[in-house]
């Protein structure tokens, strides 16, 4: 259980974030040295950032291990906008697998929208630290059976079972998958409050670790 101290300011999440992931890393690492993680999947962005320096970046930096940030929605940075052209390039990828580069006003290219199975959302990857966009694409695609990559589902399902179990304790009953949107208003505010000092949670983050030895991060609660 961790305690959160930095508040949230758009473009700086990894101030707020990465301190409990590179603890967590350090964790498994030293507790189970066979485990030593190849990647690191983190539900967020690299070089796709306002100052080509996200969440992934930052992670890989501190830990120095391979990261890829895998983000569900475009940051609209250097000239990239969900527009019309975006919207046309999207209806492009016919089939999982399909890419298309993310390219700014600048020229650079920022990342790679992926459309990883049959759903016409892509996700959108970007390089964090010591692995090559293509690389990160054929990793990500890879892991998914679903859209999102297995290491970080897996993950997200961990969060919102803890959340649910935290939720049940605090009002006893059943909790139907039709609460879910209410469960998550109640709880984020609850525990993602400076210190825990709104309710008796913190805010925390951790890594699941699946059977190919690649990690994915999303902020979740013990």
């Amino acid at each position: 259980m961790v305690a959160v101290s930095a508040p949230y300011v758009a473009g700086f999440l990894a101030f707020r974030e990465v301190p409990f992931l590179v603890e967590a890393v350090q964790r498994v690492q030293q507790e189970e040295p066979r485990l030593k993680p190849q990647v690191l999947l983190v539900d967020g962005n690299g070089l796709l950032h306002h100052r080509g320096f996200g969440v992934a970046c930052h992670l890989g930096v501190l830990t120095d291990l391979p990261c890829i940030g895998v983000a569900k929605n475009l940051l609209q940075v250097d000239g990239l906008a969900r527009d019309e052209l975006h919207r046309e390039q999207i209806r492009s990828l016919q089939r999982g697998g399909d890419t298309f580069p993310l390219t700014g006003t600048s020229g650079n290219v920022l990342g790679m929208a992926l459309r990883s199975c049959n759903s016409s959302k892509p996700l959108y990857i970007s390089v964090g630290h010591r692995v090559c966009l293509e690389t990160a694409v054929r990793l990500v695609q890879s892991c998914c059976r679903y859209r999102i990559p297995e290491p970080i589902r897996q993950a997200t399902s961990v969060m919102l079972m803890l959340i649910q179990r935290s939720w049940k304790r605090s009002f006893p009953g059943a909790v139907s998958l039709a609460q879910t949107a209410v469960l998550l208003l109640w709880a984020f505010p609850r525990y993602c409050t400076p210190q825990g000092t709104a309710g008796s949670g913190t805010a925390g983050s951790q890594l699941t670790l699946d059977r190919g030895s690649i990690f994915g991060s999303r902020c979740v609660h013990q």
